[in-house]
């Protein structure tokens, strides 16, 4: 992959901004008074993470786990793998899964009822980005970035092929040929 072709910035870096700010907002209220762990999903979250956490203002600790439904296609495979656990106990803790983008909803729907069992005092979903129009299991998201199209996009930690994550921005990428 020698040049990728993004062919629209769909949200900027000061949208992106702005609504992790109106986000943590939100979360701040909600907690306050709570033990709240945030459990980022690697890698794409990671970028999500640290930027609305900086927009909390409470104490908050850190945990991810790593899972997978995706290879290196622009669609998911629907196989769901953990491949890193959380590394510490969530039972009677408050949970707040933080997702980059939920597409499918197979992955999170998974990991949602794998980390029920666990009896956290509360389980709550945060996400960056919702992709509309695509038929998904109920999923709550309670901290809502934004809906978007159905198109392939990358940048602020969506990848494609592991690259792409660092930009600032998300966008629309050119997939003509990709899948072939």
């Amino acid at each position: 992959m020698e040049s990728v072709n993004i062919e629209r910035v769909l949200i900027s870096a000061d949208e992106i901004k702005d609504k992790l700010a109106e986000m943590g907002g939100k979360i701040t209220a909600d907690y306050a008074g709570k033990d709240l762990l945030m459990v980022g999903i690697l890698k794409g979250a990671f970028i999500v993470m640290a930027d609305l956490a900086r927009h909390i203002e409470l104490p908050v600790e850190f945990d991810f786990m790593a899972v997978s439904s995706y290879g290196s296609a622009t669609k998911t495979s629907g196989v769901v793998r953990i491949l890193k656990d959380l590394d510490q106990e969530i039972t009677g803790r408050h949970v707040l899964i933080v997702e980059d983008i939920i597409d499918s909803g197979l992955t999170l729907h998974y990991l949602i009822r794998n980390l029920e069992v666990r009896k956290p005092a509360s389980l709550e979903l945060a996400a960056l980005l919702i992709k509309d129009g695509i038929e998904r299991p109920p999923l709550d998201v309670k901290y809502e970035g934004f809906h978007i199209p159905p198109e392939f996009v990358v940048g602020y930690g969506l990848d494609y092929d592991g690259k792409l994550r660092n930009l600032p921005y998300v966008g629309i990428m050119d997939t003509t040929g990709l899948d072939d």
